[in-house]
């Protein structure tokens, strides 16, 4: 007989059931913690390894993407309440510098402050989602007290016996271990689980798995590998399966989105029937293992690239720039995303992107935003391939430009130099490994020559980013028993990956001061400037004066007239000058100052300011085969913000023997009517030249882009008038555009009197 509720009975008992209801109130709420409306929409988990299962890497999943926090600024409160939304009482301690190793994707939060009353992460100050200057090795974790929330019921900790993750990936030559060169682009797939290095079962192994392997590990494409010699091979060793079932798309960044399955510790049959999983990736041009395959490359016709890295201080890092219509523009960071950024990364010779940067990041660019809202599968061969919106003026601005971190193959390099005598690790006298393998030895840098772009590509070999100062005098750095001189006549351009690759004496050595206290150094810094003319203002101000010679006296003495001036029949006649206003912004993401210090700064009494930089900027007119006619004045400027960014305040005043400098995002503003803010064209004959501006020409000072340093125009001069036009920064244009406006430096219609 089926039970009947009382409330069915009649029309009587209804309406008292209904009246009881009322009165009792509705039901009392489940005893289960209700999850915190601040942390709607996000998910919390521990990583890495070694680690228990209540500590690890903190991740947080936002947008259905997973990424991690930095350590800057993390306290014991940030760690307490991580630890409750993960589900536990409290925290007992925190870790920094990715003690856990490493994570991947975005940095979701940067300069955490929380109180420790907060109910939410989302409650804590920062710097705001996804904003961050930090890298995966400042990733920051917590140790939560091995207690549990009453009735938390959230699968957001990860146990490590159930829910494993691949961290590292790597590949290990099945033959010639120890002699191949590096990087290593084939040999057995090897994932790093908490009790060491394990293979990969090759079953259901597929192209796509392979793409991803390669991409993890800096490549941009795999080929195909002999798989009957590995499986003969195979038969004759033993192997520790971990992990088997892996199945990707090729569109992943990382091995662990794929579709995967490890085996478990009771699993007393792996991989039955079937062998390690092998991978062949091919190395991009930059990293083209040997010479065989450097020169199948070059025969490869190869058209001009149509995206590019700039600001970044490692290879296969920086802000995104795309070729459009013959000029170069940035990317507004709107739905950028790793598939995107993985995309550029490939099209550059690179592998996947570890990180997908937004808020510029990796400094701000200059004119031109090309492209806003990208949407890539990861199949693309080129970002150009990819949906986007073309930009306009209102839609995005420069604080918003996109920038990536690329994979990079294993080279070894860093191996190689190491610092000594430092008061940091980012400072020292430089040590170089050389000699072969059977007989290397560790030995000093002769001091001769060396210079900012030699120290620019030691830090960059090092892994500590730009190089703050080349230094040709160590003594006041202890150089312990290390007193050879092993490396001598190094200049670099300042693009080279490691010292080695340097044009250098080899090994003959020679140096003209040979004393240890004469050995190159180097100060380097993960941030630097970016010094940028802004080339319209220069079209713009254009004009020609000619002005009396009693009225250059100041200017004389301080070189600013060509030497054709020291004949004039002084104080009678004049001297012609091509006058204009420069404007130079720092669009970098560290302070431009000059290199000497106060006490060498030079006082000039005619205009009344202290000189901080012997040269500052290089004023030149060219014919169009590159030749010299006329220069500007070399005497250097004093350094000063004249206006910033609405958000930036002034920091550099040369008043009052002030401090000199440009701050990040101000600029500092040389107006046309100021002395020695012209070329003296007096002796040029009338035809078509060009007009070329450089700044920071003998790199003085550090900088993250030393290629846009200079700006060139086309001028046309008939002995009265002249015609400035077509102003560009030097890497502004493409090649193409470029070789025509070297080739045509004719006359146009804004005349200039």
């Amino acid at each position: 007989m089926r039970p009947v509720s009382v409330c069915q009975w009649s029309p009587l008992w209804l309406l008292l059931c209904l009246l009881c209801s009322l009165c009792l109130g509705s039901p009392a709420p489940s005893t289960a913690p209700e999850k915190k409306a601040g942390s709607q929409g996000l998910r919390f988990r521990l990583a890495g390894f070694p680690r228990k299962p209540y500590e690890g890497r903190v991740e947080i999943q936002r947008a259905g993407e997973w990424g991690t926090i930095c350590d800057d600024d993390f306290t014991m409160q940030a760690a307490h309440i991580l630890c409750r939304e993960l589900g536990f009482t409290e925290a007992t301690g925190w870790t920094h510098s990715a003690k856990y190793g490493p994570g991947t994707g975005r940095i979701w939060l940067d300069n955490l402050s929380c109180s420790g009353s907060e109910k939410s992460i989302t409650e804590c100050a920062s710097r705001g989602w996804g904003n961050s200057d930090c890298t995966h090795d400042e990733d920051a974790g917590v140790i939560c007290k091995d207690q549990r929330l009453p009735g938390f019921s959230d699968s957001n900790v990860i146990e490590v016996e159930h829910h494993l993750q691949v961290e590292e990936v790597r590949l290990r030559p099945a033959v010639g271990r120890g002699r191949r060169p590096l990087p290593v682009t084939e040999g057995l797939v090897e994932v790093r689980l908490p009790d060491g290095w394990s293979q990969v079962c090759d079953k259901g192994w597929s192209a796509h798995n392979s793409h991803v392997v390669c991409g993890m590990l800096g490549f941009p494409n795999e080929k195909r590998v002999n798989t009957a010699f590995y499986r003969l091979l195979a038969q004759r060793q033993q192997h520790s399966f971990g992990l088997h079932g892996v199945s990707c798309m090729g569109t992943e960044a990382h091995l662990s989105l794929c579709s995967l399955e490890f085996y478990r510790a009771n699993d007393t049959t792996r991989c039955p029937g079937g062998g390690p999983a092998v991978v062949s990736c091919v190395p991009g041009p930059l990293y083209a293992a040997s010479s065989g395959q450097k020169k199948q490359q070059q025969l490869k016709p190869q058209g001009e690239a149509r995206v590019r890295l700039k600001g970044g201080a490692h290879p296969g890092e920086g802000r995104v720039e795309v070729l459009k219509a013959g000029t170069w523009g940035t990317v507004c960071d709107r739905k950028w995303d790793l598939q995107a950024a993985s995309v550029v990364c490939r099209e550059l010779g690179f592998g996947t992107a570890r990180e997908a940067l937004s808020g510029a990041r990796m400094g701000q660019g200059m004119d031109a935003i090309h492209l806003s809202e990208v949407r890539c599968s990861g199949q693309e061969l080129s970002l150009w391939k990819c949906s986007h919106k073309n930009i306009t003026a209102e839609d995005c601005s420069h604080s918003q430009d996109a920038g990536v971190r690329c994979n990079l193959p294993y080279t070894g390099v860093e191996t190689k130099i190491r610092l000594s005598g430092g008061r940091s690790r980012y400072e020292g006298r430089v040590e170089v490994q050389v000699g072969g393998p059977g007989s290397p030895r560790w030995g000093l840098i002769c001091g001769d020559d060396w210079g900012t772009l030699e120290a620019m590509v030691a830090c960059r070999q090092l892994g500590l980013g730009y190089a703050n100062h080349g230094l040709q005098e160590t003594w006041y750095w202890d150089s312990g028993n290390l007193t050879e001189v092993v490396m001598s006549g190094v200049r670099c351009t300042g693009t080279e990956l490691s010292l080695d690759q340097c044009a250098h004496h080899g090994t003959h050595v020679a140096c003209k001061r040979t004393e240890t206290r004469f050995t190159a150094g180097v100060i380097c810094s993960e941030t630097a400037s970016d010094l940028l003319l802004h080339s319209a203002l220069v079209q713009e101000t254009a004009y020609i004066e000619d002005r009396p010679l009693h009225m250059l006296y100041c200017a004389a003495e301080e070189n600013c007239l060509s030497s054709s001036a020291r004949l004039a029949n002084w104080p009678y006649g004049h001297r012609r000058l091509l006058r204009f206003s420069s404007q130079i912004h720092n669009l970098g993401r560290a302070d431009f100052r000059p290199k000497a210090g106060r006490h060498s700064w030079v006082w000039h009494e005619c205009h009344g300011h202290y000189h901080s930089m012997d040269v500052f900027t290089h004023y030149d007119i060219l014919t169009p085969n590159g030749t010299k006619v006329a220069e500007g004045h070399k005497a250097s400027f004093c350094l000063e913000d004249t206006e910033c960014q609405e958000d930036v305040s002034k920091r550099y005043e040369c008043a009052n023997f002030g401090e000199q400098g440009i701050t990040v995002g101000c600029w500092d503003l040389y107006r046309h009517d100021i002395d020695c803010q012209w070329i003296d064209i007096t002796d040029v004959k009338p035809g078509n030249y060009i007009l070329q501006v450089v700044i920071n020409p003998n790199f003085e000072v550090a900088e993250s882009d030393f290629t846009n340093n200079a700006m060139k125009c086309n001028c046309k001069y008939d002995g009265h008038r002249i015609w400035v036009h077509n102003c560009h920064i030097g890497d502004a244009f493409s090649e193409e555009a470029n070789r025509k406006f070297e080739r045509y430096p004719g006359q146009t219609s804004n005349q200039i009197v």
